[in-house]
């Protein structure tokens, strides 16, 4: 029989056999068999992977790939109201520029020899979101919201040496999730107990009288989100900061940060630490990508001893009138501590830092007045008009920043039904709540931003009148 000719991939590095029979021959093994022995038999898969052939040619792989990316359906083909955690914000063409620019993409990690200017505008980014959110220390931003929401909250567990958190019943449920995976992985121990506080049914903040009795002793911290992940407004986050204090529990909040140029920042109503996402600021919405969470506390030692990710401060050089950035107290995290870290760190969501400096920058304080009561306008007209549709109802109206919620209790339709009906209208209806919030009824949470103009949620109004009231 005719050896099989070994195929060598234009795109894979080093399949040629040649390279792969030296690669083996220098760690000193015959066969790739023997790196997957310590695999146990019953979960390796003994068939062939259905996959096509390779494409030799680059053209025809480009043409293959752009056929597949053809058949989905996007925001640039389809108008979106859908929100939930990753928001659709206009992003100005410079952001994408400088990200752009070499310097930063290939820099973004790395050490402060090959910085090229990135620790500084990383430090920018720092001094740009402590003014926003009124606090003085800003992390530089890894993974995710929900995943920072977890830091801080192991944070208070370490400053307080208590094991209970208490956090809002309508924080996002995937952050939830994230939350509970941090909370309940810390070797050794039995993991921290998580109790939920309820909402009022009337206006959808915090039932403060839950939360009074559900507080105690050890309770290391109260976390709750403004605005919370409905969309209203918490109006009762200094009420709540006064709880938490009481019992010598810390305050965290978690934020959009985008709603600051028209609601208080967390630092004016007690807040200890505040967590959130940049995604909102500059970054464009990603499949899975395009977010990074940030911690923020008052600059004290019992705080910054804590954090497990980069804190980027400025340094007299030697020539007077120049400062240097670098790293501050390195030492925390698993860089340098490793497995004794306070947690991991990675440096996925560096370039995001810059992109959300730059837009910042380009916003100022002006800005994001302009831009929140853009969206408050907005949002607020479209829960006018939703409201007069059939089979609709707003459920919190008052309090909305720039996500509602709309119940159809009274359309005879499921969510899934009606948001299947919307893409005939080319519209993307909102997020399905009636699994993470059965109390909710039959309802969606829809989102409208600065992205959306009158004919757009004109376009919806009617677009949902013909598909409930049919």
């Amino acid at each position: 029989m005719a050896k099989e000719k070994a195929f060598v991939h234009p795109y894979i590095p080093n399949s040629a056999r040649e390279i792969k029979e030296h690669v083996l021959k220098e760690i000193g093994i015959g066969d790739v068999e023997e790196i997957y022995k310590e695999i146990p038999d019953h979960l390796r898969y003994k068939g062939t992977l259905n996959i096509p052939e390779p494409f030799v040619s680059e053209y025809d792989l480009r043409r293959h790939v752009k056929g597949i990316l053809a058949r989905n359906k996007t925001c640039e083909s389809h108008l979106s109201f859908l929100g939930a955690g990753c928001w659709q914000h206009y992003v100005p063409a410079v952001c994408d520029e400088i990200i752009g620019r070499s310097e930063f993409l290939t820099a973004y990690g790395g050490t402060a020899y090959s910085t090229y200017g990135r620790l500084q505008a990383q430090f920018e980014f720092q001094s740009l979101m402590g003014e926003l959110l009124c606090m003085d220390v800003v992390s530089k931003p890894s993974y995710s919201w929900g995943a920072v929401a977890g830091n801080a909250i192991r944070m208070a567990t370490r400053m307080t040496g208590r094991s209970e958190v208490l956090i809002s019943r309508t924080t996002g449920p995937e952050r939830l999730a994230t939350i509970r995976n941090f909370c309940k992985s810390i070797p050794g121990e039995k993991g921290i107990a998580i109790k939920l506080v309820e909402y009022d049914r009337n206006t959808g903040m915090v039932d403060l009288g839950d939360l009074e009795e559900k507080i105690s002793s050890n309770t290391a911290a109260v976390y709750f989100e403004n605005p919370c992940y409905l969309g209203f407004i918490e109006a009762q986050g200094e009420d709540i900061s006064g709880i938490a204090h009481g019992k010598g529990a810390e305050c965290i909040v978690g934020v959009d940060p985008i709603s600051l140029g028209v609601v208080a920042p967390p630092g004016d109503y007690g807040a200890d630490m505040v967590v959130g996402t940049i995604q909102p600021l500059g970054i464009h919405m990603n499949y899975g990508g395009g977010v990074a969470g940030f911690i923020a506390s008052r600059d004290e030692e019992r705080y910054i001893a804590e954090y497990p990710s980069w804190l980027i401060s400025l340094a007299d050089t030697v020539k007077e009138g120049e400062y240097g950035f670098g790293f501050s107290r390195f030492e925390r995290t698993s860089y340098i501590g490793r497995d004794k870290a306070k947690d991991f760190l990675g440096t996925v969501a560096g370039l995001w830092t810059i992109a959300a400096a730059v837009y910042m920058s380009l916003m100022g304080p002006k800005g994001f007045q302009e831009i929140g009561e853009t969206i408050i306008q907005r949002s607020h007209y479209a829960i006018e008009r939703l409201s007069s549709v059939k089979g609709v109802k707003v459920l919190f109206p008052s309090y909305a920043f720039k996500e509602f919620v709309l119940n159809f209790d009274a359309a005879g339709k499921s969510v899934g039904d009606i948001n299947q009906e919307l893409l005939d209208y080319e519209i993307f209806g909102g997020k399905d709540l009636s699994e993470d919030f059965p109390d909710l009824g039959n309802s969606a949470l829809y989102c409208v931003t600065e992205v959306h103009g009158k004919d757009e949620i004109d376009g919806l109004v009617e677009s949902l009148k013909e598909v409930v009231e049919k």
